[in-house]
């Protein structure tokens, strides 16, 4: 399909700065409108500007020069969720993902945002993320709150809307018992070593499901797979990028690199969905950086999702059966976006819940469209985030499964409020906990003794998948 060509006649261009959306990725969209019936935001509101080529066409309405950047267009593009469905469809090859996070960037650095959005975005993006000290004390802090029923007071009471920022407090998801710390820690599988992987903690995940990452670890042991944690590993950056905060997100990136890269590895395993896609496009963030351009483009291929990467070794099949009562277990998928369109890895986790005995599984419908989470979407459109975790909430319940599965942190968490919502009972797991929980219900005792053994040994040494 031919690309459209900028105008002759137009302006100069009002996007201005460092980050800017190319032209000849935004050119590339000619307006066909495949995209529309992909875009979760278009299907709720059938309107054009909330769709990929409703907002395309207003980039090229600055890029023309034939507006500014107006609150107005900067709120259809910051009801975009980044979903990325646009791009599987998009006979144009459009990368519309790279568009959005440098029109983003574009915003953040001419764009002026009210005063308490600022200080929010500040905190959190340059405050928080980043530091990882500072990330575990203040989890530490909310896990009090939730453990001690200071929450459940706060709830009843209603004294948390009186707080500020209450209403967010609602959004707030169950902390870990016990957080996942990366510490430098090996974890060595029982025979054979088949591949010596590092492993990406994160921090929304790290505080949120830790025993998922412990999962991840034993998993990966239990197929040959020895699994170095590294200690000066941060958050991705992920959000930042996804926000228009591309320079914190570039630093977040290099103290990644130079984590992963300390230690010769075949791969660099990430189990959260967005997470993953942000390093693999570690290149093209830091494709202008003479220092680490090249080891970002190393990063970004030594990346690999835990799915992607179990299909590709071959992993052990799962022998434990998930059924009760003679009844199998009845188990769904959502895509998540960053996985089934960012990385277009669709089938690998439907073959790992395909191979766990007593597991009925069963598709259900816009399986690939958007929760609603999209990082901290739930949070600023929080009415948009809603009705697409309530659309998704109904898909679940149609489907009649006991537990979907899924693959990002945002993801479960988006899902499991809106089946709280409609008072569903089905459960939300990671597809990685329940293939663990297969293997664990498949050992024999002599094998479990082993593992407590091999567990407890290295957690005292403090070479253990490291818990807070």
């Amino acid at each position: 399909m031919a690309t459209e060509p900028r105008p002759t006649n137009a302006r100069t261009s009002n996007f201005r700065g460092p980050d800017v959306p190319s032209p000849e990725d935004m050119y590339k969209c000619v307006h066909c409108g495949f995209c529309l019936q992909a875009c979760p935001t278009y299907l709720e509101t059938g309107l054009e500007a909330e769709s990929p080529r409703g907002r395309i066409a207003l980039m090229k309405a600055v890029e023309e020069g034939r507006t500014e950047i107006t609150e107005a267009i900067v709120g259809h593009w910051d009801m975009c969720l980044q979903c990325r469905a646009c791009e599987v469809v998009c006979p144009s090859g459009v990368p519309y993902g790279r568009l959005m996070e440098a029109t983003r960037a574009n915003v953040e650095s001419v764009f002026q945002r009210g005063f308490k959005q600022r200080k929010a975005r500040n905190m959190g993006f340059n405050g928080v993320l980043p530091n990882t000290k500072r990330l575990n004390r203040i989890g530490g802090a909310l896990r009090f709150y939730q453990k001690s029923g200071l929450q459940t007071i706060a709830r009843k009471t209603g004294a948390v809307r009186l707080a500020p920022g209450g209403r967010l407090e609602e959004y707030l998801p169950k902390l870990s018992d016990k957080f996942f710390i990366t510490s430098g820690q090996i974890i060595r599988p029982e025979g054979e070593v088949r591949a010596r992987v590092a492993l990406l903690g994160g921090c929304v995940m790290r505080l949120t499901h830790a025993p998922t990452l412990e999962a991840v670890t034993r998993v990966l042991a239990r197929n040959g797979v020895e699994v170095y944690v590294p200690e000066s590993q941060g958050c991705c950056g992920a959000l930042n990028a996804h926000s228009g905060e591309r320079d914190s997100a570039r630093d977040m990136a290099r103290k990644n690199i130079d984590a992963f890269l300390e230690v010769e590895t075949d791969a660099i395993i990430v189990a959260a969905a967005g997470c993953g896609s942000t390093m693999k496009e570690y290149d093209e963030l830091l494709a202008n950086d003479a220092e680490y351009a090249d080891k970002a483009a190393e990063v970004a291929e030594r990346t690999k999702d835990i799915h992607e990467f179990l299909s590709d070794l071959g992993f052990e099949t799962p022998t434990g059966s998930l059924s009760t009562n003679g009844a199998d277990l009845k188990v769904t998928y959502q895509d998540s976006c960053h996985l089934g369109h960012a990385q277009q890895i669709t089938a690998p986790p439907r073959e790992l819940l395909n191979a766990i005995p007593g597991l009925e599984f069963v598709e259900m419908e816009e399986s690939l469209v958007c929760c609603g989470s999209a990082g901290t979407y739930s949070l600023i459109e929080q009415e948009m985030s809603s009705r697409l975790g309530d659309r998704k909430a109904g898909h679940i319940a149609a489907s009649g499964a006991d537990v979907v599965a899924t693959a990002n942190p945002g993801c479960v968490i988006q899902m499991e409020q809106a089946l709280a919502r409609a008072g569903d009972g089905a459960q939300v797991r990671y597809v990685i906990d329940l293939m663990d929980e297969s293997y664990r219900l498949g050992d024999d005792s002599g094998h479990v003794a082993f593992l407590l053994q091999h567990v407890a040994h290295h957690i005292g040494a403090g070479h253990g998948a490291g818990v807070q």
